[in-house]
């Protein structure tokens, strides 16, 4: 059974867990399904604000899809959840690809 099996199997039990949806959405990217990542970070983010990693990852893959307004918009929307909960490494490294995408 491949991992992307394992996850959605287990995201039977807990559909609304976001470390597996997090986990799901690495491995369609990791499979080229850049469009399902994408989806799923979205979907959850929608349900879980605070996940502080998705937004960075979300927002590699829109440079990816080469769609840089939602790119620069996810890091900053990131950038303001790490100020809030006071994520001081989740801000720096999201203030780092807001910066690298800028230059």
């Amino acid at each position: 059974m491949s991992r992307l099996s394992q996850i959605e199997e287990m995201l039977k039990f807990e559909p609304t867990d976001s470390f597996l949806n997090y986990a799901l959405a690495l491995e369609y990217a990791k499979v080229n399904d850049v469009a399902k990542a994408i989806l799923l970070i979205e979907t959850l983010l929608s349900n879980d604000e605070n996940y502080l990693g998705a937004y960075y990852q979300l927002g590699k893959y829109y440079e990816q899809i080469q769609d840089l307004p939602k790119a620069i918009s996810t890091y900053n929307k990131g950038i303001v959840i790490a100020q809030k909960i006071k994520n001081t490494k989740a801000l720096g490294e999201l203030n780092e690809a807001l910066w690298m995408l800028e230059d």
